[in-house]
């Protein structure tokens, strides 16, 4: 089978001119491995599969005419039948939101069959209501009606004086490398072991085949694996990111200075799908038995772009091995055949404890077990974050700070350097440690100016704390490491009768698996495709060129794109609103976005003349990583608004955004919200 895909895979490069470089260039075109890649018409399996059965097979060849011709249908439907010969120049000319949602029910009926995502929105998480969430990823462990509740949730019923109270659960940050931890220290409290089983059958991830460790956040997922993995035998560092990632950029530092030769995909404009006869050439080039690490995200966390899973299994037969970033996956993309055939060396998730209110958390580094012997122990591992779980203290006892998706912690133990925490959102996030110049960093990193009051008094607060950690851990790292363990024993000790007694029920994940993939599927292709044509409606009135008021980067109308979008806005003479505004903005309308950085742009001869009109420079900033500061080098890319989707989006908050971003069509809408604010008594804030 594996020998059947690669020569598939080889013969399609081939087709598309990938192989010859000269061609590439002639053609001024780009590799589109997707186009061939279809998984199949319900959607079931939303990440290309690239046709894993020989194409001889009738069967096979007419499911696949099927399929296109499907997805086919969809692209044409939402292109023909949303506000068609349509545009519009001002908001108070778009539609109300009942004849909007008339209109979208109209185009996609089974929309309505999703009314169970619906009732879960309604009865599990009010809050929703009254905020629009779209800067999350990551997977949401509880529901906000469970996290509200006076007494928390269990399967088998204990005694009161047993429950756990929300938040349920906290971290402790214990001092161990990564090898030992998977060999030896996987003693878990009762309430680990019991979530830890309850993510892995989520995920679909046997136990007999990987390990899970807790660590503290996505950025310190990649980096502990960066500094127990061998760059000094196995140099190569592959990463296939159309974005700047904070968690990648700490995983590059790390293994540079091991010895690793990093190179990157590029993605080619104006689709931004994985130049793939580049990609090809340095997954093959030089073969050997272990080149090192292929680390690769099934789907764009900003621009919803989705990858063929074949990718992995070339990966594999070139000698790589390979790191799964499935942290911008939906809840249920993982149950998919492509992950079962490929198994891949390494998965990283993330988990925060309730969508839309609640972004503390941890992620979950998966090891598979052959894989284990050949990490290293590693000393610097040792202090980077790898964590316990264990029971909330009383509820006078929590300080359960504010912190972001891929992060929980405690600020006033936290042993990390600030960069261990990476920034995610407006509303939801954890505060930006580092503004540059005004604009939005890379991977989620936010201007001071897009933060809430509440966010900045906990900002406050967490500088102060973590700084005092900081300052103490300088001092004495040893005693501070003892110190932690000792307040993790005392705490495990103080609640053990509840911790032997209960299985906490995840009720976030419960609703997702009731929902199933089919489901949540067809609802996001619905709404964020919907909302992809909706953006492209908005029109400047009274200019010449007729300038469109949004650009969307990556993917536009297309059946198994991820729900994500990338996108810009534009005032009237064609120059960019900064992306740091537009959020800021947002966020006093309750509408949370992030922010991003898109790089590793390839462009073809005929699209070189948009080279300089598109890229941007980064100016360079300074960014503390492991505790010294560098230089970043400037670099060419595109900063840009995002909205991520999740499985409770509803029409309702696509169509608050359509409308929010449809008042940049008054040219005085800045200049008005300014003047606003003032007139509110608030702290004027330079924009």
């Amino acid at each position: 089978m594996l020998f059947f895909i690669h020569k598939h895979f080889r013969r399609l490069i081939k087709a598309t001119g990938g192989d010859k470089e000269s061609n590439k260039h002639q053609q001024g075109g780009e590799n589109k491995i997707e186009k061939p890649s279809e998984a199949c018409a319900t959607g079931c399996c939303p990440i290309p599969l690239l046709n894993l059965v020989e194409s001889g097979n009738t069967k096979q060849q007419r499911r696949a005419t099927t399929t296109r011709i499907s997805r086919s249908n969809f692209v044409k439907l939402t292109t023909d039948s949303i506000f068609p010969n349509t545009h519009f120049a001002n908001d108070e000319s778009l539609p109300a939101f009942p004849d909007a949602f008339s209109s979208f029910i109209t185009v996609y009926p089974q929309y309505g069959e999703t009314q169970q995502a619906d009732h879960i929105r309604n009865s599990e998480y009010h809050h929703l209501s009254s905020h629009v969430c779209l800067d999350y990823t990551g997977f949401s462990l509880f529901s906000h009606a469970q996290m509200h509740s006076s007494v928390a949730s269990s399967s088998s019923n204990p005694p009161p004086s047993t429950l756990l109270p929300p938040p349920f659960f906290s971290i402790s940050y214990k001092s161990a490398n990564l090898k030992s931890q998977v060999q030896y220290g996987n003693q878990d409290t009762a309430l680990e072991s019991s979530i830890r089983k309850r993510i892995m059958h989520f995920l679909n991830i046997l136990d007999d085949e990987y390990s899970m460790v807790c660590v503290a956040n996505r950025s310190t997922a990649f980096r502990l694996l960066a500094e127990s993995y061998p760059f000094h035998a196995n140099k190569g560092l592959l990463c296939v990111y159309d974005y700047e990632s904070e968690a990648v950029t700490a995983m590059i530092d790390s293994a540079q200075k091991r010895g690793a030769k990093v190179t990157s995909a590029s993605f080619s404009w104006p689709s931004l799908r994985i130049h793939s006869g580049s990609l090809m050439e340095k997954l093959s080039k030089r073969k050997k038995k272990k080149r090192g690490l292929f680390v690769f995200p099934l789907q764009s966390r900003i621009t919803g772009a989705r990858y063929p899973y074949l990718w992995m299994t070339m990966a594999k037969q070139n000698g790589w091995q390979v790191v799964l970033d499935a942290c911008a996956l939906g809840p249920k993309d993982l149950d998919t055949l492509g992950l079962s055939l490929i198994q891949p060396d390494f998965i990283i998730c993330s988990f925060f404890k309730v969508f839309g209110e609640n972004p503390s958390g941890f992620a979950g580094l998966f090891i598979k077990k052959s894989s284990i012997a050949m990490l290293e122990p590693s000393t610097i591992a040792r202090s980077i974050g790898i964590v316990s779980i264990i029971p909330a203290r009383r509820p006078s006892q929590l300080t359960d700070d504010y912190s972001g998706t891929d992060l929980d912690a405690h600020s006033s133990r936290n042993q990390f350097e600030e960069d261990d925490v990476e920034t995610i959102s407006s509303f939801s996030g954890p505060i930006p440690t580092q503004i540059c110049n005004g604009n939005a960093g890379a991977d989620d990193e936010f201007s001071e100016s897009a933060l809430t009051e509440k966010q900045k008094q906990v900002k406050k607060s967490n500088q102060g704390e973590s700084s005092k950690a900081q300052d103490e851990k300088e001092e004495t790292p040893s005693s501070i490491i003892e110190l932690e363990l000792d307040h993790s024993v005392q705490a495990e000790e103080a609640t053990s009768g509840a911790d032997k007694s209960m299985e906490i029920v995840c009720r976030g994940l419960d609703h997702a698996d009731s929902l199933g993939l089919l489901l949540i599927s067809s609802r996001l292709r619905c709404i964020t495709n919907w909302l992809v044509v909706a953006l492209k409606k908005l029109r400047h009135p009274h200019t010449e060129s007729g300038h469109s008021l949004v650009k969307i980067y990556g993917p536009r109308i297309k059946f198994d794109r991820g729900p994500a979008l990338a996108f810009n806005v534009f005032d009237w003479k064609g120059e960019k609103i900064e992306p740091a505004l537009v959020q800021k903005l947002a966020d006093r309308s309750n509408i949370s976005l992030s922010c991003g950085f898109l790089n590793n742009i390839w462009f073809a001869d005929k699209y070189e003349a948009d080279k300089d009109t598109v890229l941007e420079r980064r100016s360079s900033c300074e960014i503390t990583i492991a505790g010294n500061k560098r230089k970043e080098n400037a670099n060419m890319g595109i900063n840009v608004v995002n909205a991520s989707l999740g499985f409770l989006t509803n029409f309702q908050d696509a169509y608050r955004l359509w409308t929010f971003v449809a008042k940049f069509l008054d040219a005085d809408f800045v200049e008005k919200e300014r003047w606003r604010y003032m007139a509110l008594n608030q702290k004027m804030i330079e924009i």
